[in-house]
């Protein structure tokens, strides 16, 4: 396990980047703000957590590690997001979800060069936002979604040109 931050970045004190005991990384780059009261949480997989130049991560999202997850430069994470790269296995009745682990990986999450994602939006294993879209709020991202497209709902649907 390893946190390596840019001494041009900015972590809160009041974030809480969870040690890793299954060897995760956390890599925060040049000028990014990691604020308050966003988690860190090593879970479902052994992935990294990168983020690159410029980006701002605002309070109360959480990150899973998961299968991974890249974030780009310039990149803007409204409050109370869900950066989720993993899932549980389901598939044998006979034992409790809780009990089955965790299913293979659908890729972890990657989210290219400036991005904006709004408020409440929650982004899954298997993601792919292109360089440039714009995310609603309260959006649900599960999939690849093409550049400078802006877009909205459960599932996220593209609504619009950048």
């Amino acid at each position: 396990m390893s946190i390596e931050i840019h001494p041009d970045a900015r972590v809160s004190p009041l974030a809480d980047l969870e040690p890793s005991v299954r060897g995760s990384r956390y890599i925060i780059g040049a000028g990014s703000v990691i604020d308050a009261f966003v988690k860190f949480k090593p879970a479902g997989g052994t992935g990294d957590i990168i983020i690159g130049n410029n980006s701002y991560i605002n309070s109360g999202t959480v990150l899973y590690s998961g299968n991974g997850i890249a974030i780009g430069n310039n990149v803007l994470i409204a409050a109370n997001c869900t950066l989720a790269p993993t899932n549980h296995a389901w598939q044998d009745r006979q034992r409790p979800v809780r009990d089955q682990g965790f299913a293979p990986s659908k890729g972890g999450i990657t989210i290219e060069d400036d991005v904006w994602i709004g408020a409440g939006c929650t982004v899954l294993d298997g993601a792919h936002i292109g360089t440039g879209c714009i995310i609603a709020a309260m959006t649900l991202v599960r999939e690849k979604l093409e550049p400078y497209g802006i877009y909205a709902g459960i599932p996220a649907r593209k609504i619009g040109d950048r």
